[in-house]
């Protein structure tokens, strides 16, 4: 049996002149990822969603690995961390975090979004209101409370994203949750659109805390516009805007200089040293005995080098156990 070898030819002057032709233009080569590890803060803009953005800088880096670590509407701008490579490991911490927000509040108009991008469906005649009366709403806000999620948000109901439903006109029952309002107060009082800020724990919907305070103040209200100031503990922490990723986009090693370490999203983790015999152990699994101050719970484990292994716990006994370990390039110190 003959075995045929296929040769293929280089794209010659006639083979360019008959793609034009058909409008099949010559595949362009594909460029080579990269492994990239580390925290981007970007400042998303209006309109993008938050997968949008993801890919953006994904694709600006050249990444083999990204992902967001929450969701904003597209309606919202601020504060979007994008964990890289070994950073997407940390991506449970940050969605747990509490954020802040900067929202205005539209009083006296609902849509069917809870905020500017959706549907009018209800107006009030009520459009206005004193500072007083924002006060004792804010108020009854603070602290523990339960929420609806609404029907646009991106959670599930039997495999299917909420606002899929939505989008075809179906509501579904959904459960309440308890969420935390740290702090809320006014940021410029505007009697018919006054801003807010607002400290939160995670799963809170600022839309539906919106909603929630217009009714309190006996009229309805909607969200617009939102910005995520922080999301802990990147507090006070620069944002970086597309516009200085598209500038630097031929240059990895400028772009990799925007990047945060790993191990800074686990700042409010005790650190604990270890000693060479002791991160051997503990990179194969094993709990170690760690003489060190008085820690417990979850712990950053750095090995004799000071290089960054991952997450630990401190047992009963005082061992440290690890729970969640990294593989980092030698140069990345914590």
């Amino acid at each position: 049996m003959r075995r045929t070898t296929l040769k293929m030819r280089p794209m010659t002057m006639t083979n360019k002149m008959n793609a034009k032709r058909t409008g099949r233009q010559p595949q362009q080569p594909r460029v080579p990822k990269r492994d990239v590890n580390g925290i981007l803060l970007l400042d998303k803009p209006v309109g993008l969603t938050s997968n949008q953005a993801l890919q953006m800088a994904k694709r600006l880096y050249r990444a083999r690995k990204a992902g967001h670590t929450g969701s904003l509407d597209p309606l919202a701008s601020g504060m979007l961390p994008l964990c890289f490579g070994q950073a997407t490991k940390v991506s449970t911490w940050l969605l747990n975090a509490d954020k802040v927000y900067e929202v205005e509040a539209n009083i006296g108009t609902r849509t069917d979004t809870a905020d500017a991008d959706g549907q009018v469906i209800e107006e009030s005649e009520v459009t206005t209101v004193t500072r007083e009366q924002l006060e004792l709403a804010l108020a009854a806000h603070r602290g523990e409370i339960d929420q609806i999620p609404p029907m646009f948000s991106a959670l599930k109901h039997e495999g299917r994203r909420l606002y899929e439903l939505a989008r075809e006109g179906k509501e579904v029952p959904r459960k309440s949750r308890r969420v935390t309002i740290h702090e809320i107060e006014i940021e410029t009082f505007d009697p018919h659109r006054p801003r807010l800020r607002v400290r939160c724990s995670k799963g809170t919907y600022v839309r539906t805390l919106v909603e929630s305070i217009g009714e309190a103040m006996g009229t309805v209200a909607h969200v617009s516009a939102l910005k995520r100031i922080s999301v802990q503990p990147f507090e006070d922490k620069p944002l970086i805007s597309q516009a200085q990723l598209e500038a630097l986009a031929d240059d990895p090693a400028a772009l990799d200089t925007l990047l945060l370490p790993v191990d800074s999203a686990l700042e409010a983790q005790p650190d604990v040293q270890l000693s060479a015999n002791e991160a051997f152990y503990l990179r194969n699994g094993h709990a170690v005995s760690h003489v060190s101050r008085d820690v417990s719970g979850f712990v950053r484990l750095y090995d004799e080098n000071h290089l960054f292994l991952g997450v630990g716990e401190v047992l009963d006994d005082g061992r440290v156990a690890p729970r969640r370990l990294f593989t980092m390039p030698e140069n990345s110190a914590g």
